[in-house]
């Protein structure tokens, strides 16, 4: 199974997520969508399979010092602009593995999906 993982190299929840991968033999890429973007159809992807209500990270300092403007009357399309426009908005990681698409890490989660 091929195993990818999204997210920002210096994010500890992403170190966390990559480490327990690697400790349990799980070969995986990383792609750093701060440094490398976020492909449209991807994120169009992530966003039917677990809500773009959970994709979009709204606690995290960029959502912070984004322009009121930006904030209010948020739909997915709104979100899927902003989230293309400033990757770290995106919640982390987002794990693909197969079919399945995890957001945040959780051991448990994780040893379910990988059982």
């Amino acid at each position: 199974m091929d195993i990818d993982v999204y997210g920002i190299a210096n994010c500890d929840t992403v170190k966390k997520a990559r480490a327990w991968l690697s400790a349990q033999g799980l070969d995986h890429r990383f792609h750093d969508y701060r440094k490398q973007g976020v492909d449209g159809v991807l994120l169009a992807r992530w966003c039917d399979a677990v809500d773009w209500q959970v994709l979009l990270n709204r606690k995290g300092t960029t959502w912070r010092r984004l322009p009121e403007s930006d904030k209010t009357d948020v739909d997915r399309s709104r979100a899927m602009e902003l989230m293309m426009a400033h990757p770290s908005l995106i919640k982390r990681p987002v794990l693909v593995a197969g079919d399945a698409i995890e957001v945040g890490f959780s051991e448990d989660r994780y040893r379910a999906l990988f059982a």
